[in-house]
């Protein structure tokens, strides 16, 4: 297949319109319309279904855009690693993880990385969804269990436990829960059960819930449970780590908490001798170190 042609396929699907393919192209619509159909008739084939609001991929069409990303990706990773060849470290890393770690945990230390290595680029990417890593959607993940797909290079950085937190100003006004039957007249803030979250988590709120709680505030994930906490809302369930950055926080019926939940780097074995990778694998170690140092003083 010519190369070239391939190229501008691709654009074309990944835009959905000719117009914005040669827009990114900087090719005229005329000029991107002839290679795709020079394209379709060496197949032998049609590659999208044209309409007015349109391009829509054939079967086809979908076989050869998997083709292409995956050659996308593939280039994206040589690059990359050629780039790793230069003795600074800089350019983009992608960081995928889970949204409360990276907005509670993540995201205010990396002040610290960018000092260090001020040509980084970071493009954190928060969200509940398993980023695949081999298929370079993400370079790096940080995630709340052990990968389990064997072709990952992998580190348990430390333990985390979910436990129940309320500001002073909450408990000064609504009192503080020594048992189980006096946090029954609390409003609870957690997770919802059936959102995306690590599994000891998710066994904690169930069990709370069980007690038959009145007053309830459910959010998709524990950014969203720290901002009803620190607003005086009621009692919310929480990692452990967000102590270091709010100490202000009071930490209520003590003997209730998760089972533990293992914190994992990973990314993929082609990336093994990545530069920009091994600075943010000795950053996070780095990073944990001090926190495990504070938490133990």
């Amino acid at each position: 297949m010519d190369w070239d042609k391939l190229r501008i396929f691709h654009a074309v699907a990944d835009k959905g319109s000719l117009t914005h393919a040669g827009e990114v192209l900087h090719l005229s619509q005329s000029a991107v319309s002839r290679q795709i159909r020079a394209l379709e008739e060496s197949l032998n084939v049609t590659l999208f279904h044209r309409h007015a609001r349109g391009l829509i991929l054939t079967e086809q069409g979908e076989l050869l855009f998997d083709a292409t990303q995956q050659m996308v990706k593939r280039l994206d990773a040589t690059a990359a690693r050629i780039r790793d060849s230069e003795d600074e470290v800089f350019g983009e890393l992608r960081v995928t993880t889970t949204t409360g770690f990276g907005t509670l945990w993540l995201a205010p230390r990396l002040t610290a990385l960018y000092q260090k290595y001020p040509g980084l680029k970071i493009d954190l990417m928060l969200e509940e969804r398993v980023l695949d890593l081999p298929m370079r959607e993400a370079d790096v993940a940080i995630r709340m269990k052990e990968p389990s797909q064997a072709d990952l290079i992998r580190k348990r950085l430390m333990n985390i436990k979910m436990r129940l937190y309320a500001t002073p100003e909450y408990l000064a006004e609504h009192g503080t829960p020594l048992t189980m039957a006096e946090f029954n007249s609390h409003r609870l803030i957690c997770q919802h059960p059936g959102t995306a979250q690590v599994a000891a988590g998710a066994t904690l709120v169930q069990q709370l819930m069980s007690n038959d709680i009145p007053s309830m505030l459910t959010v998709n994930n524990y950014f969203g449970v720290l901002q009803g906490v620190i607003n005086h809302i009621g009692i919310g369930v929480l990692p452990d780590y967000i102590t270091e950055d709010l100490p202000h926080l009071v930490r209520v019926l003590p003997e209730v908490e998760s089972g533990e939940v293992p914190v994992f780097l990973a990314y993929p074995e082609e990336l093994r001798h990545s530069k920009r990778v091994a600075a943010f694998r000795e950053f996070v170690t780095e990073e944990i170190f001090k926190y495990r140092k504070r938490e133990q003083a």
